[in-house]
């Protein structure tokens, strides 16, 4: 289904947002079901759109607008869906507070951020109870009756005496969408700005051809990737299909009962839907593709997803200062680098890629360095943190980080990263995160922190520790540590003891010395 942007108007071409061109799509075919929840109610598109309208015209009454700041503690719900919307449809920037992180983080992020309302569904009430008192008391309202009766306010239900008409605020392609935190830090998070031009340009450029119309399979949560392909579903005429979390056995039930198009997934989930009983008596005729990225897959597990699934797999590469990259479809699995690497792909629609030396010069081509990009979809910065964004965006560039070379035909190799982020599932996390918790343990005297991949490809986050004199430490305290801090995610899969750490020429702990030796 083509997608128009913009509208005339009598003063010339005038934006229109993502959320704009959602609802006029849905107002299409109104009876047409687009999103199906986790308990099986089919949404209508009239309902969809009409809840979307009440929601935004109940923010923009509370002064929500351009300028202000929205946080959704959601799931993947319906509410979650219309939140999304209704936020950039009254022209407010959207922050989510992922379901991944503790509540310290979380806080973290609310105080950054100085939201002016806080919009929780049912599905995250507990992460409220236990948020809110390390907060400022921020305005609050609840998508759907909330545990705090009338001290919180139904908002949809509030607006559904009022005429859906579309809500008519002015949105500039330079007003902020969104802030989305590269990971909960104990300190200022990373919090990367994407205007509304950035997302629209971004969406338009994608280019995802996944059944007409499409049905994506939302199993992993909407405030990251999953959000963005339920919006390219949507605006295809496509419909959505929810899950809370994924589990394998329910996502193999739900692609045969809703005839599944399209999937996003990370190579781990990917292997264990390959790895689950009921696969080989699961009708997957259906998908016509699975979108897979944010970690190493293993060539090996890749050939067997496409004996099972057919020639449907596509490849993205990018980060959240970029978004999307770089794509390798499936007559591409078979390009491989010097290392017998499958490539990443080459550039999407409207991104250029470059390889730089250590001088910042472009290197020629098959010469590793840093890969710098610029694309549709890359922040306008940091939010509030001008060095950060001046390091890391020069001349209309960013930099990624990650160390690659391109070929002689285009395609993308990456040969390692230089911030030396593990990417596990929930999103990609720092070893200083982890070390810096650690070393708050009375038996910790050093410590390093460094990933190491199976034979899935799939990273580990590994720890080698060494103890204070006279202590006894063990795994399981320092597991659960850790987890009581950071959260499960960020816990060490293993923990080594070691008498003393290797280090590098400067002094820092060698962390590709200790994964050669450990791994």
């Amino acid at each position: 289904m083509s997608t128009t942007w913009g509208t005339a108007s009598s003063s010339g071409s005038r934006f229109v947002s993502y959320a704009a061109t959602v609802l006029d799509v849905l107002g299409r075919h109104p009876d047409r079901p687009v999103v199906i929840t986790p308990d099986g109610v089919h949404v209508s598109a009239a309902e969809l759109r009409e809840t979307t309208v009440r929601l935004a015209r109940s923010l923009a009454a509370r002064g929500i607008g351009p300028g202000t700041t929205v946080a959704l503690l959601t799931g993947n719900s319906v509410e979650a869906l219309v939140a999304r919307h209704a936020a950039a449809l009254a022209g407010a920037r959207l922050v989510y507070l992922y379901d991944v992180l503790p509540p310290e983080s979380l806080a973290h992020i609310v105080h950054h951020v100085e939201p002016s309302l806080l919009l929780v569904d049912s599905g995250r009430f507990g992460d409220m109870e236990r948020l809110l008192p390390l907060v400022p008391a921020p305005a609050v309202a609840t998508l759907g009756p909330g545990p705090r009766g009338g001290d919180l306010t139904d908002i949809i239900a509030e607006g559904a005496p009022q005429a859906p008409e579309p809500l008519h605020v002015r949105v500039a392609p330079d007003d902020d969408w969104c802030i989305r935190h590269t990971s909960g830090t104990t300190g200022v998070p990373k919090a990367i700005q994407v205007t509304h031009g950035q997302y629209r340009s971004c969406l338009e450029n994608l280019r995802v051809h996944a059944g007409d119309p499409p049905r994506f399979l939302a199993c992993t949560p909407l405030s990251h990737v999953a959000g963005l392909c339920a919006d390219l579903t949507l605006l295809q005429g496509g419909s959505v299909v929810l899950q809370h979390a994924f589990e394998p056995g329910a996502v193999l039930t739900a692609i045969e009962r809703e005839r599944i198009t399209h999937t996003w997934l990370l190579p781990p989930l990917l292997n264990q839907l390959l790895d689950h009983p009921s696969l080989p008596t699961t009708d997957v005729s259906h998908i016509e593709r699975i979108t897979y990225g944010g970690s190493p897959a293993a060539p090996a597990r890749l050939r067997r997803a496409e004996e099972v699934f057919g020639p449907v797999l596509h490849s993205w590469y990018g980060q959240s200062e970029t978004l999307g990259l770089t794509e390798v479809g499936p007559e591409e699995h078979t390009v491989v680098g010097r290392h017998g690497q499958i490539t990443v792909g080459r550039p999407m629609a409207g991104v250029e890629i470059t390889i730089r030396d250590e001088r910042g010069e472009p290197a020629a081509a098959g010469t590793q360095g840093e890969i710098v990009a610029r694309s549709p979809g890359m922040m306008s910065g940091y939010w509030k943190q001008p060095e950060l964004t001046a390091e890391v965006m020069r001349d209309g560039w960013v930099r990624t980080g990650d160390v690659g070379y391109l070929d002689e035909n285009g395609y993308l190799f990456l040969v390692d990263r230089c911030n030396d982020m593990i990417k596990v599932r929930g999103g990609g996390i720092y070893p200083s995160e982890v070390e810096a918790v650690l070393l708050t343990h009375p038996g910790v005297a050093q410590c390093a922190v460094f990933s190491v991949s199976d034979q899935d490809a799939t990273e580990h986050v590994h720890a080698a520790v060494v103890p204070g004199r006279d202590h006894d430490i063990s795994q399981d305290e320092i597991h659960a540590f850790v987890t009581a801090r950071k959260g499960d995610r960020y816990a060490p899969a293993a923990v080594h003891l070691l008498a003393e750490l290797p280090h590098t020429p400067v002094g820092k702990p060698d962390r590709r010395k200790l994964r050669a030796l450990l791994s």
